[in-house]
C-alpha cells in the first residue's frame, strides 16, 4: 500500500517516494492550452499549489529531461501524445515567497537577496556558458555574492531569464509559487509600502513586456490589484476559486476522494471526512480540503482533528473579525447559526483596504478558505454570493475564535461562571461578571462611543458557541410585536428561558440609566417578545434590561 506524504510539495520525491499521489497531471495540459501568456490561479493555503507547480517545472525542464522522464508514466497527462512532446523541451525557472515572512523591511529585503542568491546558484552552470558576456557573469556574480544594487535585485528574474534565453536559444517557462505572501506580512508587521515597490518590481520585470517569456504560472491566496504589481500586463488572465477553469486542479475532488477513501478503506469514515475538511466550492466543483484529507488518513487512529486550521496562525483573520463592527459581528452569528449571509464579493482585493469595509472582509474570507460561495449570481457586474461556514473544521476556527475574545478580557473559569449564572438565574451574579466583561472590552468593542451594540453582539457570538449544547440563542429575531435583541430558548424547558434588551444612552442625554431600565422592560412587554417563549412551553420567563451610558452598566430584571 502506498504511503501518505503529508507536507511534500516536490513532485518528483513523492513520485520516486512510491507515495499515494492525487493526479493532478492534466494541469499541464489544461495550462498550455489556455490562451493566456500569464495565469494567475489564487487558492486557499496548503491546496497543493507549490507541488502543482513542481510538477510543471519537473516536466518541461530542459536540465532534467533524462531523470525526470519516467515521472509521467501511468499518469492521466501520459495520454495526451502531443503535450507529452513538450515534455523537457524548456529551460524553466520555479520561485517560491512562501518563506519570506520578515519582521522589517530590512529583514525583508535581505530575504529577497538571499532567495534571489539561491536562485542564480541552481543555474550557476550559466557562468561556463560562451552565450553569455563577462558583464552578463560579472552581474551573475554580483546576485549571487548578494552585493547587487537594489536595481539589480529588482531585475534579477528578468535577467537571470535573459541568461537562460541566450544560453538555451528558447524562451523561458517561469512558475511563481506564493507571491502573496510577502505582501500579507508587510501588511501584518507595518512595512507594506516600502515591500509593495520592490515585490512590484521585481514581478513587473519578470512578467511585463518580457521577451524572454514563453508562459508562466503564478499562485498565490489572493489576486491582489490596484497595487501595481500586474498593473499592464495585458496577457494576464486570472482564475480564482470563482472562476471554471482549473477549478478541479487544487484540492480533492469527489471523484479523488471516492478512489481516495476506497485504497485506504475509509468507507465508512465517508460521511464524516465530507462533514469535516469538504464544503469548498471551486467553479462550481466541489472539493475537498487536501491538506486536512491526507493529514486525517495518515493519522485516523486519532480521530478527527482541525489539521488546516491548525497549519497556520490565521493572524490577518483574526484581526479582521476582532476589528469587525456590528454588522460583521451580527453576520458572523448568522454563519455560526448555520444560515447563508448574502455579500457582493470583489475577487480583487486590495490589501491595504481589505479593513476598510464590510465587503472586503467577507471577500477575503472568501477567497482564503475561510468560506464557501453556495450561489454565485453575477448582476448588474457586481458578483453576488451565497456564503456558509464550509465544513466542521472552519466552524471550529470560529468557535475558538471567539472564545479567546472573552479569554483575554476574563478567565475561562470566570467566563464559563457567568454563562452559568446568567442561564440558571442568578442575575445578581451574572450581573459583576457582565460588567467586568465590558470594562475589559472596552477598546475592542469601543462602549462609549458610537458602536457599544458590539458588546452584546460579541456576547452573543460567545454564548452561541459556549451554550449551544444546551440553549438555542437566537438575535434580533421577530417575537410577539417586535424585534428582541437576544432570547435564550432552554432544550430543557423545566430550566429558565432569558429576554434580554440592551438600551445605549447618551453620555450628554439628561435620560438616566433607572429611566432607560424601566423604558427596556417596558418594551419587552409591550412587545410581546416572550411570545416565542410561550409557545415552547417554557414557563419561567427571566426578562432582562443591560443599559449602557458611557462606561457604565447596568443589568435590571423585571
Amino acid at each position: 500500500m502506498k504511503k501518505i506524504q503529508v507536507g511534500t510539495s516536490d513532485f518528483k520525491e513523492l513520485i520516486e517516494g512510491d507515495n499515494y499521489f492525487v493526479d493532478k497531471s492534466l494541469l499541464i495540459k489544461e495550462f498550455i492550452e489556455d490562451g493566456a501568456k500569464i495565469i494567475l490561479t489564487p487558492r486557499p493555503r496548503r491546496f497543493g499549489k507549490t507541488l502543482n507547480l513542481s510538477m510543471l517545472k519537473y516536466f518541461f525542464d530542459i536540465r532534467t529531461k533524462e531523470e525526470t522522464k519516467n515521472l509521467f508514466k501511468g499518469l492521466k497527462i501520459e495520454k495526451e501524445k502531443e503535450i507529452m512532446k513538450l515534455q523537457g523541451e524548456y529551460p524553466v525557472i520555479f520561485i517560491t515567497f512562501k518563506n519570506q515572512k520578515h519582521i522589517s523591511f530590512e529583514n525583508f529585503e535581505d530575504g529577497i537577496k538571499v532567495l534571489l542568491s539561491n536562485l542564480y546558484k541552481e543555474h550557476e552552470y550559466l557562468l561556463d556558458s560562451d552565450k553569455l558576456t563577462e558583464f552578463d557573469k560579472n552581474d551573475f556574480k554580483q546576485i549571487i555574492s548578494r552585493k547587487a544594487s537594489i536595481g539589480s535585485v529588482s531585475d534579477a528574474i528578468s535577467s537571470l531569464m535573459g541568461y537562460m534565453n541566450k544560453h538555451y536559444g528558447r524562451k523561458v517557462m517561469l512558475f511563481i509559487d506564493e507571491y502573496d505572501v510577502p505582501i500579507q506580512e508587510g501588511y501584518l508587521r507595518g512595512y507594506y509600502n516600502e515591500m509593495i515597490v520592490l515585490i512590484s518590481n521585481l514581478l513587473t520585470a519578470a512578467l511585463k513586456d518580457n521577451p524572454y517569456v514563453e508562459k508562466s504560472l503564478i499562485t498565490g491566496i489572493l489576486r491582489v490589484a490596484k497595487e501595481s504589481i500586474f498593473s499592464g500586463l495585458n496577457n494576464l488572465k486570472v482564475y480564482s476559486i470563482l472562476s471554471f477553469k482549473f477549478s478541479d486542479k487544487f484540492g480533492f475532488t469527489e471523484e479523488e476522494m471516492k478512489e481516495l477513501i476506497k485504497y485506504y478503506n475509509l468507507k465508512d469514515s465517508s460521511e464524516e471526512i465530507k462533514s469535516w475538511y469538504n464544503g469548498y466550492i471551486f467553479g462550481g466543483k466541489v472539493i475537498y480540503n487536501p491538506w486536512s484529507v491526507l493529514n486525517y488518513i495518515d493519522n485516523n487512529e486519532e480521530g478527527f482533528m482541525p489539521y488546516w486550521i491548525n497549519s497556520s496562525s490565521n493572524d490577518l483573520i483574526k484581526r479582521l473579525l476582532l476589528k469587525g463592527d456590528k454588522e460583521v459581528k451580527l453576520d458572523l452569528e448568522y454563519l455560526l447559526d448555520g444560515k447563508s449571509i448574502n455579500k457582493v464579493i470583489d475577487d480583487t482585493i486590495v490589501m491595504s483596504e481589505v479593513e476598510d469595509s464590510n465587503q472586503n472582509i467577507w471577500s477575503f474570507l472568501l477567497l482564503s478558505g475561510y468560506l464557501k460561495a453556495v450561489k454565485t449570481e453575477l448582476i448588474r457586474g457586481r458578483l453576488n454570493c451565497e456564503l456558509q461556514i464550509p465544513n466542521e473544521e472552519v466552524y471550529i476556527f470560529y468557535e475558538n475564535l471567539i472564545v479567546k475574545w472573552f479569554q483575554e478580557s476574563m478567565t475561562n473559569q470566570k467566563y464559563e461562571e457567568m454563562l452559568s449564572n446568567l442561564v440558571t438565574g442568578d442575575i445578581e451574579n451574572f450581573g459583576y461578571a457582565f460588567q467586568e466583561f465590558v470594562i475589559n472590552n472596552l477598546s475592542y468593542f469601543d462602549v462609549s462611543g458610537k458602536e457599544p451594540e458590539k458588546v452584546y453582539h460579541a456576547f452573543v457570538l460567545g454564548m452561541l458557541v459556549s451554550i449551544s449544547n444546551t440553549h438555542e440563542v437566537k438575535s434580533n429575531k421577530e417575537s410577539g410585536f417586535g424585534r428582541y435583541d437576544v432570547m435564550i430558548i432552554p432544550k430543557d424547558i423545566s430550566k429558565p428561558g432569558i429576554i434580554i434588551e440592551f438600551k445605549k444612552i447618551n453620555v450628554l442625554s439628561k435620560e438616566t440609566m433607572e429611566q432607560g431600565k424601566v423604558e427596556a422592560l417596558k418594551q419587552i412587554d409591550r412587545m410581546k417578545y416572550e411570545q416565542e417563549l410561550i409557545n415552547c412551553n417554557v414557563k419561567h420567563i427571566i426578562k432582562l434590561a443591560i443599559v449602557f451610558k458611557g462606561k457604565e452598566v447596568m443589568i435590571s430584571e423585571a
